[in-house]
């Protein structure tokens, strides 16, 4: 977790608001969830270059290991006790917002096959390839629809019921928005912890999230100097990263 607080401090510092302008906590929060999500959604483009490259046995210096520690922190799951979650959707369910990426489903213990929208409906009409209660399938369609078949019938449907399946989903989620509060003593605003939410990344991402809302922030106050520095840093640590 990175503490947000600390986070704002080093922008306004970094970004000498006396000099350059203001960055009001509304404009820093909306750069500061910008931030966050192209770090998160970095990982994984990040996780699938380092697993084609060889990696060392240190953990702790394998970068394959490295961003496999920052994305279990999004890791999490949704069983069959949890369909409030869900909203049903003609003869599927609409997953929550919170999920980015589905990483496993299971029906009563049993793994579902994932599959594309065509080969889901090639396959669950074809009388050879057809599902069943050992070889379930499932496929997710836009608008963040999920269809499951089992191959057992469900008023003619033949599509899972959440309510009477043992059904266990593990996914990434989406890191929680953040947010910088303040209130307001004798003209001065002060952080408010309470009623603030920190950055969900991991604690190593601190240095990365203050150049990257540094970058977003130059853009805002029309400072190519500021936004210059800050991408310069940027590509001096992704440099150092893959090298």
């Amino acid at each position: 977790m990175v503490k947000i607080d600390t986070v704002y401090q080093r922008v306004l510092a970094l970004a000498n608001k006396e000099q350059r302008g203001y960055i009001t906590p509304q404009e820093f929060n909306l750069f500061a969830n910008q931030a966050q999500m192209d770090i998160f959604e970095q990982y994984f483009y990040d996780l699938n270059q380092f697993r084609r490259i060889p990696g060392n046995n240190t953990v702790y210096a394998d970068m394959v290991n490295i961003l496999e520690d920052k994305i279990d922190i999004f890791r999490d799951t949704i069983g069959s006790t949890e369909t409030a979650l869900f909203t049903a959707k003609g003869a599927g369910y609409i997953l929550p917002d919170t999920i980015y990426r589905m990483e496993q489903v299971r029906i009563s213990g049993t793994q579902c096959e994932k599959l594309t929208a065509k080969d889901y409906n090639t396959v669950r009409e074809s009388p050879l390839t057809k599902p069943s209660p050992s070889r379930p399938i499932y496929t997710i369609r836009s608008g963040n629809v999920i269809l499951i078949n089992d191959g057992v019938s469900d008023g003619g449907t033949g599509y899972v019921d959440f309510t009477v399946s043992s059904i266990n989903m593990y996914f990434i989620r989406k890191p929680e928005k953040v947010n910088w509060s303040s209130y307001n003593i004798s003209g001065a605003d002060l952080y408010d912890s309470t009623n603030s939410d920190n950055f969900e990344l991991h604690a190593s991402e601190e240095t990365k999230l203050v150049i990257k809302i540094l970058q977003l922030a130059g853009i805002t106050l029309k400072d190519p100097a500021l936004y210059q520095a800050a991408t310069a840093e940027d590509n001096k640590n992704i440099q150092q990263e893959k090298q």
